[in-house]
């Protein structure tokens, strides 16, 4: 279940893994005609897609139309939320001054609003104006393995805080605190994207398809078996891609985040991606990825990178408080693994829950 995913300002691979199109068994006998599988594939925000569609009739007009329809509703992402494109429209208002209220699409509203709704559930765990923290420990563009001062940590978190934000919904328009903010939407908006597949998939009537983009996962309907849609969670040890989990699932949205793939190691310690927002540290606890089902993508990744931050504990006691789906994967003192889903996901999932 591994996803590379962090608050940075790349757009990274995720750690979700699809695993098979087909449950196992005989197919069922009510599913006419014989179900055929059409694919498209493609690259990006700095990652990959596959997109799986069910439709034993799909001309190739149909699937020219399909692929373009797919390719457009990523490209819209990207191109208005990248902190990779200068032109983007996330981009033009890092560039904006302090206090200027600077408009944008509803599309990227949306998505700032999704995050601050997130920030606020979680203590501010997500934070979308993270990044600096992010550059600060090298983990951005710019790669470094050596930790950053005190004080240096100290003068970036006066840039650093979701309330530093001022949307106007109405209006559209966004204002920050400071100039030298730096916005990053980089944990949100690739589940974003996922679900504007859908949604374009949906408006071209289809009814079975899967939509992945760098491990970020949304499904309608079933696979060709005429059965869940089977996903897997990888197993969190940073060696093989194996999965450790495989969930079946029917109109609904899988995003996972793991601490495991990008780290670096100095003074024999070890300095994982995944920055706190809330002190600017590396997170330090046994918790090694989290995976979170919800309707939405985008809400189901930005809840799987808050809960990573928060730890084994206050992750695992702020999810069952608020219901969600969530699946929790922590390092015993042994090195083995110890399993925790909510009861949510233990009833999506209908898998038995294994406590701490």
């Amino acid at each position: 279940m591994e996803r590379t995913l962090r608050l940075s300002i790349r757009w990274v691979a995720g750690l979700v893994t699809v695993l098979a199109l087909a449950a196992c068994g005989d197919p069922d006998p009510t599913v006419t005609p014989t179900p055929k599988v059409h694919a498209f594939e493609g690259a990006t925000m700095g990652t990959t897609y596959t997109v799986k569609v069910i439709d034993p009739a799909m001309s190739q007009a149909e699937q020219a139309a399909t692929r373009d329809a797919i390719r457009a509703a990523l490209d819209a992402v990207d191109g208005s939320m990248s902190t990779y494109k200068p032109d983007s429209e996330l981009s033009r208002f890092n560039r904006a001054g302090a206090g200027e209220p600077f408009k944008l699409s509803a599309a990227v509203i949306h998505v700032f609003l999704l995050a601050q709704d997130v920030s606020e559930a979680t203590g501010g765990a997500f934070d979308v104006t993270v990044g600096p923290f992010v550059n600060a420990w090298g983990f951005g563009p710019v790669k470094r393995a050596t930790a950053p001062s005190d004080a240096e940590l100290a003068s970036i978190r006066e840039r650093v805080g979701y309330r530093k934000l001022s949307i106007d919904a109405t209006a559209q328009t966004i204002a920050k605190a400071r100039p030298d903010m730096y916005a990053d939407l980089s944990a949100i908006a690739k589940g974003y994207g996922v679900d504007q597949v859908a949604r374009a998939l949906d408006a071209r009537g289809l009814q079975r398809y899967m939509v992945e983009v760098g491990g970020e996962v949304r499904v309608k309907g079933q696979n060709a078996a005429g059965k869940p849609w089977q996903v897997g969670i990888e197993r969190p040890d940073g060696t093989t891609q194996r999965a450790h989990l495989v969930v079946p699932m029917t109109n609904m949205s899988m995003a996972s985040s793991g601490d495991y793939r990008n780290y670096f190691e100095k003074d024999g310690r070890r300095y994982s991606h995944e920055i706190d927002p809330t002190t600017g540290y590396p997170i330090e606890h046994r918790l090694a990825a989290v995976t979170v089902l919800a309707p939405d993508c985008a809400l189901a990744d930005a809840y799987a990178t808050a809960l990573l931050v928060l730890g084994p504990e206050k992750g695992y006691a702020l999810a069952a408080q608020k219901e969600l789906a969530a699946y929790f994967i922590v390092r015993s003192p042994d090195g083995s693994f110890i399993e925790r889903q909510t009861p949510a996901f233990a009833a999506l999932s209908g898998i038995a829950s294994e406590r701490l």
